[in-house]
């Protein structure tokens, strides 16, 4: 299977990207020196790109200037080492077009694009705005389904038809569903790519096809999610259904005791690599919802390295 799609590094992403948390300092303001070390930190442990700025990121809650300072720092940091993807679309199709090209002036390796949310646009609307973001850029575009949280889910034949635009690499899909991976994978072609958007589905859809995950739990668990999708590469079915079962608990611990990025982000402190708090309308967790996570947490072994 060819890495490239029309001559752009859309397989090159990796099969395993982090979305990375943002990391604060005590006054709350974006940390870029501590982004950086944990940039590193997460390829050396696993990962073989990051996510800056998408919704583990806290996008909504940083300014204009403070998501392009982290796509250059991010960037600097992790140089040809790994790839950076920036999150780079909101609900304004303009305003998306100008930040994903100063996300590529800034050096970033591709956009990660979430379907618009709030607006409630009809499919044809969600195809126009990747088409017009897409169009204004050189860079390969990962499309992001996430319907939980924009409240519009992106059909599989909208998937289809944008993914016939040259720069439009794959999409992370966090539907939850393996029928529309199927049939996403089938029909689009070998070169565009699926990830999972649920860190407890990257198995399944492996099965179906799916190419990896763009995964939060990585940001302290990225050699064992490889692991899990190099063994099932290798033909080593049971070792990676079990390494799934094994970390499932920690997956739904991350994204149930509340709202992600708050519980990766408490849990990332707590192990030691310091990366602040959350930016409100986000709150820390309560003694009872940290007790409860920490009690998951503490059954794993770490691998995000917290000396860098």
């Amino acid at each position: 299977m060819s890495d490239t799609r029309n001559g752009s590094q859309s397989g090159g992403f990796g099969r395993l990207i982090t979305a990375m948390v943002t990391p604060f300092d005590a006054a709350g303001e974006v940390d870029y020196k501590q982004a950086q070390r944990l940039a590193r930190a997460l390829l050396a442990s696993g990962s073989d790109g990051v996510v800056v700025c998408g919704t583990t990121g806290e996008a909504p809650t940083l300014s204009h200037d403070e998501k392009l300072g982290l796509f250059r720092a991010v960037k600097e940091a992790v140089g040809q080492d790994g790839h950076v993807l920036a999150g780079t679309s909101t609900y304004n199709t303009r305003e998306s077009v100008e930040t994903s090209r100063e996300a590529q002036r800034a050096g970033v390796d591709g956009l990660l694009l979430t379907v618009p949310y709030y607006n409630r646009p009809t499919q044809e609307g969600i195809y126009r705005h990747f088409e017009a973001i897409a169009a204004a850029v050189d860079i390969p575009c990962v499309m992001y389904n996430i319907p939980s949280r924009t409240g519009r889910n992106m059909e599989p034949e909208t998937v289809l038809r944008a993914a016939a635009i040259p720069n439009v690499a794959g999409i992370k899909e966090a539907s939850g569903s393996c029928d529309a991976v199927a049939r996403i994978v089938e029909d689009a072609g070998p070169e565009f790519r699926v990830w999972s958007g649920d860190d407890s589905m990257t198995l399944p859809f492996l099965s179906v096809g799916g190419y990896g995950v763009i995964c939060t739990c990585s940001n302290i668990i990225g050699r064992q999610m490889k692991s899990i999708i190099e063994a099932y590469l290798a033909g080593r079915n049971a070792e990676a259904a079990a390494t799934h079962r094994r970390l499932l608990p920690l997956m739904s611990a991350l994204m149930t005791v509340a709202a992600n990025p708050i519980p990766i982000k408490h849990a990332m402190n707590k192990v030691g690599f310091s990366v602040g708090g959350v930016r409100l309308p986000l709150w820390d967790l309560d003694e009872a919802a940290s007790a409860k996570l920490m009690a998951e947490v503490s059954r794993h072994k770490i691998d995000l390295l917290v000396s860098v």
